[in-house]
């Protein structure tokens, strides 16, 4: 029972979470009027300014990424042959 709460919980949080949509600024006034300012007068800064925001959003998942492709590659069992094992049963006392 304990779990079936926690699930409907979670699902009514994600669900307030989902549906509460505020507008908001991330970037401080001084950034904010220069990229408007260079924008209107034909300039690329916002270009640049959303890549750099990207390429910031990105890089944590490609550490990751690339830190569990190396361990997976080394860690795990090669050529095991199941087969081989032993067949008596383990005294786990």
């Amino acid at each position: 029972m304990k779990r079936v709460s926690k699930i409907i919980l979670f699902v009514m949080a994600l669900g307030l979470l989902v549906c509460v949509k505020l507008p908001v600024k991330a970037q401080c006034a001084q950034c904010a009027a220069t990229v408007e300012t260079n924008t209107k007068s034909g300039g690329n800064a916002a270009k640049g300014l959303n890549r750099g925001i990207l390429f910031l959003l990105g890089a944590p998942y490609i550490a990751v990424a690339a830190g569990g492709y190396i361990w997976y590659k080394n860690y795990r069992r090669k050529n095991v042959n199941l087969n081989d094992m032993r067949q008596e049963k383990l005294n786990l006392n």
